[in-house]
Parts: C-alpha cells; structure tokens; sequence
C-alpha cells in the first residue's frame, strides 16, 4: 500500500480544508516544496499534491509550485500525483511536462464521461498516467472543487472503469476529509470490490489506525492531509506500517 502525503496548495500556500469547503481554511505554511522535502525525508515514495484554486476555477493555477515539488521529488526517485482543474487534454499534457506522474481527473469526467473513456482508448495519454478522482457525500459524487452534487453513485463510476488499466481511483469522503474522524474505510472497501483499478483512500485519517485499516482493507494508498498537520501521526509511523511484516 502507498503512503501519499497531501500538499494542498491554494495562493501558493499549504492549506486544508475542512469538509471541502473553501470558507473552513487552515494555513500550515508558505513553502510547498520544504513541506514535500520533509515528506520525502521521512520516507514517502508519492507525493499528493491538489490545486486549489485550479479546482474551483478550471485554470491550472500553481503550476510553479507544481513545477518545484516535481523537481525536487523527481531527484529523489518519488513520484507525485497531481489534482485540481484538469478538465481537457491540455491541462494533461501541461502537468506531465511539469513532471507529474499521474494526473487525477475529476469533475471533468464527471460532467463528460464520453471525453474521458476517449481518453483512456488515446494511445497518446497511457492510463497509469490517469487516476479518476471520486469525491463522494454520503456515496454520491461531487463536482468543481465539492460545490456540486451529482446524483452518481461513486461504486457505479468505479465498476465502469474496470478493465482499463487507470493508474488509480482516488476516493474522497468528503464529509470527513480534513475532519480527522476516521476514513471511511467500509465505504472504500466497496469500491475497491466493484472494480479492478488501484483504489486509494482519501478523506478523515485521524491517527495511525487508519493506516492499519486501510492496509487490511486491501486499499492500494492512503491519502495522509490534516492529521500529519497537526501532528497526529507522521509519514514515517505510516511507512513502518506499511513495510512491517504483514
């Protein structure tokens, strides 16, 4: 299983947010690229990185951000994967040549899911280079940045993608992400059974626990955000998780 500690970026700066809403902001720092340093230090092989501003706007926003924390990592054999705002083949593109090494596509699969199949028959875009971003409130999917609701079951989005070799779904609780309440680990299991791509859970990791149940849920990553923050657990106590004899 991956360890992928979260670098939210909105302004340039690494913020949280509390249930995805953009009112519920706390500032943890003003240089992303020491915060992925530090990740890296203690042992992290991905690096999560999402876009804020790009996420509500469209626009690809930080990308000289984006563009430090792919450098640094890729010196350092780590890989990061990227969200926010990729809504066409551009964006894509732009974040590869940055150095991303896998894009996480979200609303606009959402809103044009045609589009995004295309994408995944496109022998220019390979798949383990595309995760399918999947924010769900009480298992229904969100939209453009959390604001909309779509009447989308996430588990029927996963099981359509079976079979096409993706890099990964991403899937966020949203009502518990930056709550440190919990992953909602039944919720993740369900989905990683109705399809064959890599499943990585994201959203309420309170403490080291949720570490170990996420592993014996057979989830293939863990998105580690407001908990290492506030000092709840560490990259490292997550890693040694991982790497313990199972």
């Amino acid at each position: 299983m991956d360890i992928l500690p979260a670098i939210d970026i909105r302004g340039g700066q690494v913020v949280r947010l509390a249930k995805g809403d953009y009112d519920q902001q706390t500032t943890y720092g003003d240089d992303p690229c020491l915060v992925a340093q530090g990740f890296i230090d203690a042992g992290a092989t991905w690096i999560h990185v999402v876009d804020l501003d790009a996420a509500r706007s469209g626009e690809l926003t930080n990308t000289d951000v984006i563009a430090g924390i792919c450098k640094l990592a890729r010196a350092q054999g780590v890989r990061v994967q990227n969200g926010g705002g990729v809504r066409d083949r551009d964006r894509i593109e732009r974040l590869w040549n940055l150095g991303v090494s896998r894009v996480v596509i979200g609303s606009a699969a959402l809103k044009d899911w045609d589009w995004f199949t295309g994408l995944l028959d496109d022998d220019d875009f390979p798949n383990e280079g595309i995760a399918l971003g999947l924010d769900a409130r009480n298992g229904y999917v969100a939209a453009e940045g959390w604001t909309e609701q779509l009447d989308i079951l996430a588990v029927d989005l996963a099981a359509r993608v079976s079979g096409s070799d993706l890099g990964a779904i991403v899937y966020t609780d949203i009502a518990r992400d930056g709550m440190l309440t919990g992953v909602n680990v039944q919720a993740t299991a369900a989905l990683a059974q109705a399809t064959d791509v890599p499943v990585i859970a994201s959203g309420g990791v309170a403490g080291i626990k949720d570490v170990e149940d996420c592993l014996a849920a057979s989830c293939d990553g863990v998105i580690l955000g407001k908990a290492l923050y506030e000092g709840k657990l560490t990259v490292a106590q997550a890693v040694a998780v991982v790497a313990a004899p199972q």
